[in-house]
């Protein structure tokens, strides 16, 4: 099941807008029933009064009528034709206007998945809306990725609530199964990232990525251990991030070099200070060593490796290469990393 984002209306305020209409449909027959009052005869035969003008088209409307006033002369009877009866229709269905709203929600909601699924490209998919999901989607964010082009893979109910109310397109359904990730239209999507809790369905998802995509397709998942890394990346997986061990590492530099994790961490957190960036090599740039460049290059990469600049060899920028860079938060940049 694909649920959209959308702005939902409070029960009061529907309630309300009902009520207002019932009460508007009543007044607009009473001033056209007591505008033709002298065609109209009660069982007293002295004439409608006003107050029989409010009788008279609630039980009308309501499809109750007693016949204790009917209309006699042509002229009310055609008023009765042509205004009372559309009136007597249109209020039965603002009385079942639940179920006329239900039925109205899934067509306008069938509307927004075909109108979403013509837009959807190059979009990325997560699969799992956990604390890593969540975290991955808010860097996407935050480094100005569109959000109506991620899609979030969720079979927790919980999460799926939390995804859709944070303005995200989630697929209801496990993301082991084919149908679930083509509903997630992942043949033509941009990257898979994979966040689950669990490594044996992060296994299993790359396996079904690949199958699906026939690898062509870039995957990042993340695993707890370290000895589950070569099982995904040999599933198919590009990228593996492993969350105990980037973990250790990080409480190992915390705990020798306390400076240090301050310095990662700015790097990693997109707004403030300092953070990673990539851009492509500009013309000028080409044939140039990157440490003369006025931003701090650190890496270059080439036909998908990564050149890193340190030790005594001296690298030149080529055509085509991607540098990465430190750069200010506050600077525009191309492509964050």
């Amino acid at each position: 099941m694909i649920h959209l984002p959308r702005v939902r209306q409070g029960p009061l305020r529907a309630l309300g807008v009902r009520l207002a209409l019932a009460v508007a449909l009543v007044v607009s027959t009473v001033v056209v029933i007591y505008a033709g009052r002298s065609g109209y005869r009660d069982v007293n035969e002295d004439g409608l009064t006003l107050l029989d003008c409010f009788y008279y088209a609630v039980v009308s409307l309501s499809t109750t009528g007693y016949g204790d006033i009917t209309p006699v002369t042509p002229h009310a009877r055609l008023v009765n034709i042509l205004v009372i009866t559309p009136a007597r229709v249109l209020f039965l269905i603002i009385l079942v206007g639940t179920t006329l709203e239900v039925l109205t929600d899934q067509y306008r909601n069938s509307l927004r998945v075909s109108r979403w699924r013509r837009k959807l490209k190059d979009h990325i998919v997560i699969c799992g809306y956990g604390t890593k999901g969540r975290a991955a989607v808010a860097a996407l964010l935050e480094t100005g990725y569109d959000k109506s082009r991620i899609v979030v893979v969720e079979n927790r109910p919980d999460g799926v609530r939390q995804a859709a109310a944070n303005g995200l397109a989630t697929i209801e359904g496990n993301a082991t199964r084919s149908a679930v990730l083509l509903e997630a239209d992942v043949k033509n999507c941009k990257a898979v990232i994979i966040a689950t809790d669990s490594d044996e369905a992060s296994v299993l998802i790359t396996l079904t990525v690949r199958q699906l995509t026939a690898g062509q397709v870039r995957i990042i998942a993340a695993v707890r251990e370290q000895e589950n890394s070569a099982l995904l990346k040999q599933s198919g997986a590009h990228h593996v991030i492993v969350s105990s061990a980037t973990a250790g590492r990080l409480l190992g530099l915390t705990t020798t070099a306390p400076p240090l994790i301050d310095v990662v961490e700015d790097l990693l957190t997109p707004g403030q200070g300092m953070a990673l960036a990539m851009r492509s090599a500009e013309r000028a740039e080409v044939g140039r060593n990157p440490r003369e460049l006025r931003t701090l290059v650190v890496a270059l990469i080439r036909r998908g490796k990564v050149l890193p600049l340190g030790g005594e060899q001296a690298l030149s920028i080529d055509t085509g290469d991607m540098l990465v860079y430190i750069r200010d938060d506050e600077a525009s940049v191309d492509v964050a990393v």
